[in-house]
């Protein structure tokens, strides 16, 4: 760069750069405070200078200033659009949107999904259920050892009710199984709805077989005389960890349909569009799943009473369908 050039630079930051630094300073309270607790006035001043600061980037480029101003000039209007122009909203109001109006919607979109998810894990559970009673060595088909903790056709039926209503503290006893229940349809939940997108196939058989052992595992107390008792043990916290594996397995399975029938939209485009609404089901199902450990975690053992477990589990499930239908609904 010649002397003109340095003294042409020079002379236009001179007659600008008033301008320039109050903009930095509004660009800094805006980004420290937010524009919603600015005054009217600086936020009115904030779009007046960043539509001047774009003008003058434009004009520096058009003569070839230096690339130091170019720079600076750069880097402020960039920082000025995004105060602009950017969502206001913070992790507070996501946060709250989430609960009070996108995740329900997304739940109301995606009713048939999460239909089809309940299906398959019911379908699972009538299998398992008459199977065992056809021949109960399928038992040992279904359930894998360290998931039965040592009960199984086998076991006395005292034993199996002593477990129920925590007489047995012992690592085979149903405290040890629902811990890695729990652990279990964790994992299953995050595999239904990530292996989802893979032609649907994977999440609809992966929660068909959670419904298996479910059946089996229920059939071994019928046949005993405690249905009723491990209906209302797994009532406490599994209404709403089994809840959340078939809702993951409905958004796993709207990521598949995208994926199979696009329709008029590119495969790309579809899963990007069935993605929201899934993504969201997603974070609802592992909230299910924070909640129902800490219900497994300290309800459960606080509770007794079979028919107190099962307004307990159940209630929880009104609430949780409740918040699903009810909320974010827009008013007439």
């Amino acid at each position: 760069m010649n002397g003109d050039d340095l003294i042409r630079s020079a002379r236009f930051r001179q007659e600008r750069e008033a301008d320039w630094q109050r903009l930095e300073q509004l660009v800094l309270a805006a980004e420290s405070r937010g524009l919603q607790h600015m005054e009217f006035a600086e936020t009115r001043d904030l779009a007046a200078l960043y539509r001047q600061a774009t003008t003058s980037l434009a004009i520096a480029r058009e003569i070839s200033l230096d690339k130091a101003l170019l720079g600076y000039l750069e880097a402020l209007t960039a920082r000025a659009y995004l105060c602009v122009y950017a969502p206001q909203q913070r992790l507070g109001g996501l946060i709250e949107r989430f609960f009070t109006k996108s995740a329900p919607q997304a739940m109301r979109r995606s009713w048939l999904f999460i239909l089809l998810g309940f299906l398959c894990l019911g379908l699972g559970a009538l299998s398992g259920y008459l199977l065992y009673f056809e021949n109960n060595d399928w038992f040992y088909v279904f359930m894998p050892a360290e998931l039965a903790g040592g009960r199984g056709p086998d076991a006395t039926t005292e034993s199996l009710r002593d477990v129920i209503y925590g007489h047995d503290s012992g690592t085979s006893g149903l405290g040890a199984f629902a811990t890695y229940l729990f652990s279990h349809n964790t994992r299953i939940a995050i595999f239904v709805f990530g292996l989802g997108v893979f032609a649907c196939a994977p999440a609809a058989l992966l929660t068909y077989y959670n419904g298996l052992m479910l059946g089996a595992f229920y059939a071994l107390h019928v046949d005993r005389g405690l249905g009723p008792d491990l209906a209302g043990w797994l009532s406490v916290h599994g209404v709403t960890e089994l809840s959340a594996i078939c809702i993951a397995c409905g958004g796993g399975l709207q990521l598949g349909t995208a994926l199979l029938f696009p329709g008029d939209r590119t495969r790309a485009e579809a899963l990007r569009l069935a993605g929201r609404d899934a993504v969201k089901l997603a974070l609802v199902a592992a909230l299910m799943l924070l909640v129902a450990a800490l219900l497994e975690g300290f309800a459960r053992q606080l509770i007794n009473d079979t028919g107190t477990r099962l307004v307990v589990g159940w209630g929880i499930g009104a609430l949780w369908l409740a918040w699903f239908t009810l909320a974010g609904r827009e008013r007439t």
